[in-house]
């Protein structure tokens, strides 16, 4: 799968834009500022139905115009697919696939697998836990629909029950029948959430590994601990046991909602223990089993947005990286950089088909 060819109409920083693509590798250089990563955010929206980096839609709207539309033709199992992304002020987002809307977001995603790897990951490492939950659910729910319409659901009645249980305070009144009614409606998905998300990591962790040891040479022991209320314990009796505690503090203090992902660098949390350039590699490794994971899954490669990877990393891990993505194992490649010669000499090596695009 890849994409043939994108076209933009008042996204971000540009006015219209269009550009055909290799199958392979595909270059955006330029300075700071210029769009660069814009680019990949635009292809990241037609896979994902929404920015990797404002989650508003209206902000991603030129300075001063209405809307944008992004467009996208793709070769999927040697069928033509076209996608269209419009977003209007004040309007709700339109996603079609072949001049046909979508009734629901969510019976796109995971029809277009794709992987980013950015500078904005190192929130995995800084940001709390939300974080790293996000990073789990962007990436199941890329091949698991269950786990997406499950998402939904457990969502919307955590806010209800959360709403309820802030109601019950204001008005010192409790209704434990009508608390029961959204409790309810968060066991069944949030107990199958549980178990996707602790196949996910159990499955992901040697593959993170052997990408790890492969870009940092063999140096550096990583790991990847999912920690979960609901383990050992059985999700009814653990919201049951709950409720007094939740009246008082007026949310709901158990579930997976309060799951959490440590990364370790070594024996130590790498947040504490890491430098930058291991750190990078860190995300860069997770990123990359997180692509050969879903290709496992689906059967096909997704595509991989590379932006402005090789800052913070020396010569050997940029080598080891570009060996990597170079790889059979890897499909059609985006990558971002502010050098069109360091691009041209990295990837030149590779003897892949390339194009470079300078903004």
């Amino acid at each position: 799968m890849h994409l043939n060819a994108i076209s933009l109409v008042n996204f971000k920083n540009f006015d219209q834009l269009e550009f055909k693509f290799t199958p392979k590798i595909n270059c955006f250089v330029g300075n700071n500022g210029v769009g660069k990563t814009n680019l990949l955010d635009a292809i990241h929206y037609l896979s994902l139905c929404k920015s990797f980096f404002n989650s508003v839609d209206s902000q991603n709207i030129r300075y001063e115009q209405d809307f944008f539309v992004i467009q996208g033709s793709y070769s999927r199992n040697d069928q033509e697919e076209k996608i269209h992304c419009g977003v209007k002020r004040n309007s709700k987002k339109q996603f079609r696939r072949n001049k046909k809307d979508y009734q629901k977001l969510s019976d796109h995603i995971g029809f277009i697998p794709v992987v980013m790897v950015s500078p904005g990951d190192n929130v995995l490492i800084t940001g709390g836990s939300d974080e790293r939950r996000r990073f789990m659910n962007g990436v199941i729910s890329q091949f698991d629909k269950q786990y997406l319409e499950d998402m939904i659901t457990y969502n919307h009645a955590l806010v209800q029950r959360n709403i309820l249980l802030k109601d019950f305070a204001k008005k010192r009144k409790f209704e434990q029948d009508a608390l029961d009614v959204w409790t309810e409606q968060m066991i069944a998905p949030g107990e199958r959430i549980y178990r996707s998300r602790m196949m996910f990591i159990e499955k992901i962790l040697p593959v993170f590994r052997r990408y790890q040891e492969f870009v940092s040479l063999g140096r550096e022991d990583v790991g990847l601990v999912y920690e979960s209320q609901l383990e050992g314990e059985d999700f009814r009796d653990l919201l049951e046991r709950s409720v007094e505690k939740d009246r008082i503090l007026q949310y709901s203090t158990c579930g997976i909602h309060k799951d959490e992902l440590l990364l370790s660098l070594g024996n130590h949390p790498i947040k504490k223990s890491g430098s930058q350039g291991q750190q990078k590699t860190y995300l860069i490794a997770l990123k990359l089993s997180q692509f050969e994971f879903i290709r496992n899954i689906n059967g096909f490669h997704p595509i991989l947005l590379l932006d402005d990877i090789f800052d913070k990393l020396d010569g050997n891990r940029v080598e080891q990286i570009i060996k990597l993505v170079s790889d059979k194992k890897f499909g059609q490649i985006f990558i971002t950089d502010t050098s069109s010669e360091r691009l041209q000499n990295i990837i030149s090596e590779t003897g892949i088909e390339y194009s470079i695009f300078e903004l």
